[in-house]
């Protein structure tokens, strides 16, 4: 009995000792820090901008992020090599006649060149806002903290700059401390409480789709200040957006060929995408194909390298699909459909311009029959921007892309014939 005292001692104590590292363990799991109860290294100030002070605590994360920087890639539709779109497709240089676009419109590279890219196009003047910063910065959600994004706005281009020195970074996504996915825009914060939503109440998968709509979205700058604002109060389908647009009265410029009041589309992956996707019903979220979990030894993280899954297929792709080879043929076959379908759809807006031009030219025309071709013209090409501005060449989804697409060039053709018979000339009647 006396043999067997020692190991009921020492049994005790591990079972002791074992009761206490879960109990630890499950405090630990409980509370709102991002390492789960691991000391960070360094505290980081809410909403900092400086994305290096974040990757003392996440080194994985950010050295990942640094090579959004270095990743010149250029994939068969887009990539994050800055090519001239431009000097690709001589038909883009019609279609945004008298709008910056006509004279420069290169490829956006990655997160980390943001700041170079905004400052170095040709679409920038002295007349530029402050608003064309709000996707660009990790300097944005404190200066919208002090100043108010109405205030932003207004501050012209060249001198808000000078407060701005750091791309897009963690600040633009995370909220330091908790490490947390929040909505830091607040043009995003308005647009989602426009149609009932709060952010606040998804859940975290769903916030590792929302978060890219702090920027991946269409958008427009509202009134003389210039206030950025989502055109979501009906709806993301292309339609709604549309109706918003003409509720509102808004144009961004009068095509000089066409005469048609004319919206530049931004990039609106997010309403791509959310708008019925099969991935999206599926659950799947932007980080999920983009930003795929990988492994450092026998550390698990999201990288931060945001680019096409096309260029990681195997761990993006693979993480779903078992045939990887069979996911990336598919792809394939999916945007070169919608490349052909859209450079249809330019032909057809194209010949819409140069009919309606010539019509124009002829002072018999008639002027009502013209003014139905320009809208036609608008709604032709607000459609097909819609597809074109968005960067996945309508992968993310294929149906909608196509749907809109094949209005695009329907429209567009009802603008040519209507503009043909704008111009012939008048029947007589009586004979």
């Amino acid at each position: 009995m006396k043999n067997r005292i020692p190991v009921i001692i020492l049994t005790v104590i591990i079972v002791a000792l074992a009761a206490l590292l879960v109990a630890q363990f499950i405090f630990i799991r409980n509370q709102a820090t991002p390492t789960r109860g691991v000391m960070p290294l360094v505290e980081i100030a809410a909403q900092e901008p400086d994305s290096a002070q974040w990757g003392v605590n996440f080194p994985n994360q950010y050295s990942t992020w640094e090579k959004t920087g270095t990743n010149a890639t250029r994939t068969t539709y887009g990539g994050s090599v800055n090519f001239d779109k431009l000097a690709v497709d001589p038909r883009l240089v019609m279609l945004f006649a008298g709008y910056p676009f006509s004279k420069g419109y290169t490829e956006d590279r990655g997160h980390a060149n943001a700041l170079l890219d905004v400052r170095d196009t040709k679409r920038v003047n002295e007349k530029t806002p402050g608003t064309c910063y709000s996707c660009k910065a990790s300097e944005n959600p404190g200066l919208w903290g002090e100043l108010g994004m109405e205030a932003y706005d207004k501050i012209p281009f060249s001198e808000l700059g000078q407060r701005i020195n750091n791309p897009i970074g963690c600040a633009n996504c995370h909220e330091a401390g908790t490490m947390r996915l929040i909505v830091t825009n607040p043009a995003l914060d308005e647009a989602l409480k426009a149609q009932g939503k709060d952010w606040q109440t998804f859940t975290r998968q769903e916030m590792r789709t929302v978060v890219c709509a702090n920027c991946h979205v269409e958008y427009y700058f509202k009134g003389d200040g210039k206030y950025l604002t989502f055109p979501w109060a009906g709806g993301t389908s292309i339609e709604a957006i549309e109706q918003y647009y003409t509720d509102v009265n808004f144009t961004d410029w009068t095509h000089p060929d066409s005469g048609a009041k004319l919206i530049k589309m931004q990039h609106p992956e997010y309403e791509m995408y959310s708008n019925g996707s099969t991935h999206y019903n599926a659950g799947v979220a932007c980080a999920d194909c983009h930003m795929p979990y990988t492994r450092d030894g026998a550390a698990k993280f999201s990288t931060h390298n945001v680019q096409s899954p096309l260029l990681n297929a195997e761990t993006a792709c693979g993480a779903c699909h078992t045939d990887v080879g069979y996911v990336t043929a598919r792809v394939a076959t999916i945007q070169k459909q919608v490349a052909d379908t859209m450079g249809a759809t330019e032909d057809a807006l194209v010949a819409a311009i140069t009919a309606i031009k010539t019509s124009a030219a002829n002072s018999a025309a008639n002027a009502a029959a013209l003014d139905e071709a320009r809208a036609l013209h608008r709604a032709a090409q607000l459609r097909w921007d819609f597809i074109a501005a968005e960067n996945s060449m309508g992968f993310h989804n294929p149906e909608e892309a196509l749907r809109i697409l094949a209005a695009a060039t329907d429209l567009a053709r009802q603008a040519e014939l209507k503009a043909v018979q704008a111009g012939l000339p008048a029947t007589t009647s009586g004979n």
